[in-house]
């Protein structure tokens, strides 16, 4: 009969990192394909309403985002009152046509149609300047608007 040595060393035998690179980049691919940049900063403070009937968007692409509100703690060098942004920069009312043409530009022909331009308004801004904001997007004909809000309960003042 053979008999059997016991190991004295007890050493633990080495690990293969011949794979290491493939799951480093599919981890990599993971996460360049699943990362979603934002688009915009925000250079206003915007505190949503809520709205106890909201309807969600679609398709995320066909809409033109404007926002309202008091400029943030960063840029209160552009004073305190409620400002409008369109992409990154402040913007005035008469700057919304260039925008809006900007924007349909970009997009495909059979597209444009089916464009929304959604509203982001702090709850504490002027409405004067989103009736102007309004008044502004029939010139240029763009009558599918949104009012982006957070879902939740309103509270009526009795």
């Amino acid at each position: 009969m053979a008999k059997f040595k016991k190991k004295q060393g007890g050493e633990m035998p080495a690990i293969s990192t011949a794979s290491l690179p493939d799951i480093v980049f599919m981890l990599l691919f993971f996460f360049m394909v699943a990362t979603v940049m934002r688009q915009n900063t925000l250079k206003i403070e915007n505190n949503l309403p809520f709205a106890d009937q909201v309807e969600k968007l679609d398709k995320k692409d066909l809409v033109m985002y404007i926002y309202a509100g008091k400029p943030s703690a960063n840029y209160r060098n552009y004073g305190t009152e409620t400002r409008i942004q369109l992409n990154d920069d402040f913007a005035d009312v008469k700057d919304i046509a260039a925008f809006i043409a900007a924007e349909r530009a970009k997009k495909r022909e059979e597209l444009i149609p089916f464009l929304t331009t959604a509203l982001k308004v702090d709850k504490d801004a002027n409405m004067g300047l989103i009736g102007d904001i309004k008044q502004e997007l029939r010139k240029v004909n763009a009558l599918k608007i949104n009012y982006t809000t957070k879902k939740g309960a309103v509270s009526s003042n009795n």
